[in-house]
């Protein structure tokens, strides 16, 4: 099960980096076919045949086929994905990506992709509903077993993780078949 749950997790992540707009009001719900990456993302479609169209989540579709999830990627969900764009990983410490994808971390590039994931579908009226009923802050338990936290800075969903550094959605509301991903400009890490 906790297998099905990481593969599912990283689907949904997969489909985050592949589409989406913006939380402050740029919402893909009743739009058809948002863009992602020069791509079309389409809501009948998994994650992963999404994820794989968008040249802005190229580095994010490699992980995920180094740490091996690709096979699990396709389960129904339902999931949310915080999904960083390539320039989010480029943001990383120097040799940080290319340490991660050497087969002997495929561990720890599991546990980094999978606290991107939120296991259920929250869009962003669920996300602001939830910080709103949290007194400005929603906690989110990852896939992985973390915690991240969701607040609104303007009109602006933002992600803070367990060594305190904080992700802006940029894109949000990309539908898929599994669920929903919110494209943000950094990556995640767990504590």
């Amino acid at each position: 099960m906790k297998k099905l749950v990481i593969a599912a997790s990283v689907s949904v992540l997969l489909a985050a980096c592949a589409g989406g707009m913006g939380m402050s009001g740029n919402s893909s719900s009743g739009m058809s076919n948002p863009m992602v990456g020069g791509a079309p993302m389409y809501p009948t479609k998994d994650i992963v045949d999404n994820a794989v169209n968008s040249k802005d989540h190229t580095t994010l579709v490699a992980a995920v086929k180094a740490a091996g999830l690709v096979d699990t990627l396709k389960s129904p969900g339902p999931f949310t994905v915080f999904a960083p764009t390539n320039a989010a990983f480029a943001a990383l410490p120097a040799g940080t990506v290319d340490t991660l994808l050497k087969p002997e971390n495929k561990a720890t590039l599991t546990k980094v992709l999978t606290y991107h994931v939120v296991p259920g579908k929250l869009d962003g009226a669920a996300l602001k509903s939830a910080i709103n009923a949290g007194g400005g802050k929603a906690m989110l338990k990852t896939a992985s077993g973390g915690m991240l936290t969701a607040t609104m800075s303007g009109g602006n969903v933002m992600v803070t993780d367990a060594k305190g550094g904080t992700a802006m959605v940029t894109i949000a509301n990309v539908y898929q078949s599994n669920g929903v991903i919110h494209v943000v400009n950094k990556v995640l890490l767990p504590g």
